[in-house]
Order: C-alpha cells, then sequence, then structure tokens
C-alpha cells in the first residue's frame, strides 16, 4: 500500500470517527428525538463571520438514513471547502468524496469539474454561508434528497438547490444534479 493510498484510509477512517462519535454523543447524553423514516431534520451553519457571535443549532443524526448521510457529507464538505487555508482541508475533500460518492458519482463529478471550472459538488465556485437537506422521493432502491445551499446573509441571500441521488443498499451518492 503506497503512502497516498495509506493517507487517504487514515482520513477516511478518521472522518468516519468524527462522524460517529458527532452522532453517539447526542443519544449518550440523552438529548434523543423523534424523525420520520424519510426526513433528515438536519440544518447547519457554517462557522460565524469574523467578528460575529452567535449560536450554532445541534444536531444529531442515524447513518441508516440516507438523507442524514447526504447532510453528513454536505456539513463536513463545506467545512473543509470554507476552511481551504487549513492545509488537511484539500486531503479532507478528496477523502469525503471518496467515501461518500460512488465511482460513478465522482466521474461525474470529475468531469463536470473539468468543464465548468467549478466544484462539482457545490455547483459554484465559492463556498455557501448556510445549508439544509430533506427527504424529496425514493423509488427503484434510490432516495432523492434536497439540498438547499444559501450565498450570504439578509434579505437577498442567493439560493441554490441540488437533487441528490442515493443507493438504498450502499447508501453511496450516486448521482448529483442542479435544480433549475
Amino acid at each position: 500500500m503506497s503512502v497516498r493510498q495509506r493517507k487517504t484510509l487514515l482520513t477516511a477512517v478518521a472522518l468516519t470517527a468524527g462522524l460517529t462519535l458527532a452522532a453517539v454523543t447526542p443519544a449518550l447524553a440523552g438529548t434523543g428525538a423523534d424523525r420520520t423514516a424519510h426526513t433528515a431534520r438536519t440544518a447547519r451553519t457554517a462557522a460565524p463571520a469574523a467578528g460575529r457571535t452567535g449560536a450554532v443549532p445541534g444536531g444529531q443524526g442515524d447513518p441508516r438514513q440516507v438523507s442524514q448521510r447526504v447532510a453528513d457529507f454536505y456539513g463536513a464538505y463545506i467545512d473543509a471547502v470554507w476552511d481551504g487555508e487549513d492545509p488537511a482541508a484539500g486531503t479532507d475533500l478528496k477523502a469525503l468524496r471518496a467515501f461518500y460518492l460512488s465511482a460513478g458519482a465522482q466521474k461525474k463529478v470529475a468531469a463536470w469539474e473539468r468543464k465548468n471550472h467549478a466544484d462539482g459538488i457545490l455547483f459554484a465556485q465559492n463556498v455557501p454561508v448556510k445549508w439544509k437537506v430533506a427527504y424529496s422521493d425514493a423509488g427503484a432502491g434510490h432516495a432523492t434528497s434536497r439540498v438547499t445551499l444559501t450565498w450570504g446573509d439578509g434579505r437577498n441571500a442567493q439560493v441554490s438547490r441540488i437533487d441528490v441521488q442515493s443507493d438504498l443498499k450502499t447508501r453511496k451518492i450516486t448521482d448529483l444534479k442542479p435544480v433549475r
């Protein structure tokens, strides 16, 4: 196994451990909440801008729900892009894509990025400040989650949406399509 492969594997293991700890800690603290089988009730904001303070809502999850896994992916992915100055961010982005996306989805994203010179997960060149994920539909062994990205604060904030398809068996993301 090459050094690069080991680093990628270790990064994926570390991310998985961190996400598992984040999912288990609220349950151990007795802060569980009812969840419907088809809804990921996750809303999360990026780190407050310089000079701003505020509480960020807590969260919890269930790794068996594909919409929750999409929410976990987008949360970690946006954090890594947001912290692009951190030397580990590039490695984190690659590991996240390898862990959460199917091989076919990774190829589609890479092709879109080559053609459009932008991030194929966010379908943009910049980073959203907020995101949320909600269950949209299911059928034929797949579930679709609607990702809503908010670009900026205030009344004039731009919003974009992405439909993310996941395989119900593997829970891997198999397709991403911007909603027009």
